[in-house]
């Protein structure tokens, strides 16, 4: 059995023999430094997702935690792993993010919790789910939030999001920590029996504390009632993270018709928050994700009103926009996930290969021709010098000799040029050039 090593011997001899080494060596040339380039894309640009992916979600128990759950289970269906670090709430979760020291590619931020910092580093996937403010309080029917000045007001822990968006709404009313009203920041496990046993007087709750068992059990308080934002239009003008949310009479309990009215909420939406660094194949997937979690009809959210499209103090990311229009990209819409990802690694060696090579190629006779030509014609310009020495008045028979001596030379570095032979007739029009000019040295009597 001959050898692989005598095969590609047999081979390249051929080439030669064909086409010229010197064309066979331009078309290698230009085929290695292709693979190089090629190489370096696929290692440094590679295209391919990963296939983990780290949320930061909120305390234990609570809704973001929950959902981070489902997307867990949603992306792990598709190969992905999850890991799940549980946080404090929205600011650990934007301070995470934005520290590049940790280990996080995305996290469910309340709208109002970045202030006025700018997280250039940091985009937004869209909102995902509505966060409505409740305020429940003892005594007859209030309007204004400004009624509960002097009055003793739990806001929540610091450092939550209930806790920073009540001290604005209440700081909008004029009621601020020292003017008289209690302000208590007591985090109550059961918000309804602190009221009953008089505790405090006014309760604001977000996130957790706000779902249909809570509100229900407050509201059969006979002493306890919702409050409903009357000024919700005007609220949400002055404060652009805040949305206006209808709960419809009877939307509670239709038998025992609760609440007795329409009330009017006000609440931030939840964002889905990621580094810029995040892969458009894993932005789509959450986002197929959030669809799946949170795309069906809710208290607050109508059929497919979420995930939204929705800029607030992160702007969306190009990934995402482009999903909202067009949905998931051709290779993970046509492909299961693993098999994507493994003709993205292939198409990041590829592609570049093909954009470099094509065009490279098509030049290739004109290199190999310019290399060859050159060899030739650089030898017409010693002629000519030489030439124009020959005929200057002064020239004597010794510097003549000289002159034959330095053709002599020429003619037989010339005879040295490896030619091929389809650039005969060019290397024998220099041969014939040299003779011609050897004729015009030569003395008259020779």
């Amino acid at each position: 059995m001959t050898s692989p090593k005598i095969l590609l011997l047999r081979a390249w001899t051929r080439l030669n023999a064909f086409f010229g080494k010197g064309l066979v060596i331009t078309i290698g040339s230009i085929v290695l430094l292709g693979l190089a380039i090629a190489l370096a894309a696929f290692l440094f640009l590679n295209t391919a997702a990963p296939r983990t992916l780290t949320i930061t979600s909120g305390p234990a128990g609570s809704s973001f935690q929950r959902t981070a759950e489902r997307y867990q289970k949603i992306l792990e269906r598709e190969g992905v792993a999850v890991k799940i670090l549980p946080s404090d709430g929205s600011a650990e979760n934007l301070k995470r993010l934005a520290d590049p020291k940790q280990h996080v590619d995305v996290g469910f931020v309340l709208g109002g919790a970045a202030g006025d910092k700018a997280y250039e580093q940091l985009q937004s996937l869209g909102a995902v789910a509505y966060q409505p403010l409740t305020v429940f309080y003892r005594g007859r029917k209030e309007e204004l939030l400004s009624a509960f000045k002097g009055r003793r007001i739990n806001i929540g822990p610091a450092g939550s999001g209930t806790h920073g968006l009540a001290l604005a709404l209440l700081k909008l009313n004029g009621i601020e920590p020292g003017d008289g009203t209690i302000i208590d920041e007591t985090d109550f496990e059961d918000p309804a029996r602190a009221l009953a046993e008089n505790r405090t007087d006014v309760v604001f709750l977000m996130g957790d504390s706000t779902d249909r068992t809570v509100i229900r059990k407050l509201m059969r308080d006979g002493g306890v009632q919702l409050f409903s934002f009357t000024q919700a239009d005007a609220y949400v003008r002055r404060m652009h993270t805040l949305n206006k949310l209808h709960l419809p009479r009877g939307s509670l309990d239709l038998g025992n018709d609760l609440p007795p009215d329409d009330i009017w909420l006000i609440g931030p939406t939840v964002q889905l928050v990621a580094r810029e660094s995040l892969h458009p194949a894993l932005s789509d997937l959450l986002l197929e994700a959030a669809r799946e979690v949170h795309g069906r009809p809710g208290l607050y959210r109508k059929q497919g009103e979420f995930p939204a499209a929705r800029e607030g103090e992160f702007r969306l990311s190009a990934d995402a926009a482009r999903y909202y229009a067009t949905g998931k990209t051709f290779l993970y819409r046509t492909f299961p996930f693993w098999l994507a990802t493994l003709i993205a690694r292939v198409l990041a060696f590829l592609v570049p290969i093909v954009l470099l090579l094509l065009p490279a190629l098509k030049f290739a006779p004109m290199i190999y021709r310019w290399r060859i030509e050159s060899r030739i014609y650089r030898w017409y310009q010693v002629l000519l010098d030489l030439e124009r020495e020959a005929f200057k008045p002064d020239v004597d028979d010794a510097r003549r000799a000289e002159l034959l001596r330095q053709l002599d030379h020429i003619e037989a570095a010339v005879n040295r040029i490896v030619i091929p032979a389809s650039f005969g007739d060019m290397f024998y029009g220099l041969r014939g050039h040299i003779g011609f000019v050897r004729r015009n040295l030569q003395p008259e009597s020779q």
